[in-house]
């Protein structure tokens, strides 16, 4: 796996450049890119890619982890916002304008089994379900959903608007106002089955 020590200042700008790169290659060519077309795109040697990241699981478990932890980061941040209700949907936000300015969730089920990716979901999850606590609490989340349902939420407006031939840009913002408007109380039915548990 890769090496966890503190990077120098010049071994950190090739690794966000590696990140960056490797996250286009990977959003345009699928699983197929290659390591040197990610190397000539970052601007680096191809021996650099191996020194930051020994195989391409390791640099696929990379980009999730740092997308990941960007919303985590995010979202413990919104927990100490004034208003839960409004930190729950620009966290819901913000994880759709991720996955809508490079769809990258097939990258998940390929490194589904290595232990950083799930220590680094979990920690989102966590994020979530802190979120969603709050937000029922201050009565601006319906009381019988939970942080796991948010959590299986938030690609939900991407992967909607995603069949729609030539679809506006900004399309999945109103799956998201759909999705916000049925996670509050008012008006709120019984949910038919009890939610999933995701840890």
């Amino acid at each position: 796996m890769p090496d966890t020590r503190p990077l120098r200042a010049d071994a950190a700008r090739n690794r966000g450049l590696l990140l960056a790169a490797a996250a286009d290659e990977f959003a345009e060519h699928g699983l197929d890119a290659s390591v040197t077309d990610i190397a000539r795109r970052a601007g680096v040697g191809k021996g650099t890619v191996f020194r930051h990241f020994p195989t391409k699981d390791d640099l696929i478990a990379a980009i999730l982890i740092d997308r990941m932890e960007a919303l985590s980061d995010l979202g413990e941040r919104l927990c100490e916002a004034a208003d839960a209700g409004e930190a729950l949907r620009e966290f819901l936000t913000a994880a759709a304008m991720q996955r809508q300015e490079r769809d990258l969730s097939f990258l998940a089920e390929a490194s589904a089994s290595l232990n950083e990716v799930g220590r680094a979901r979990d920690r989102m999850l966590a994020a979530v379900d802190a979120l969603a606590d709050r937000a029922r609490e201050h009565g601006m989340l319906r009381d019988d959903v939970t942080g796991a349902d948010v959590f299986l939420l938030m690609c939900a407006p991407n992967y909607v608007a995603g069949y729609v031939p030539d679809a506006s840009p900004d399309l999945w913002r109103r799956y998201l106002q759909l999705i916000l408007d049925g996670l509050r109380p008012e008006g709120a039915r019984p949910l038919p089955a009890t939610a999933p548990r995701l840890n």
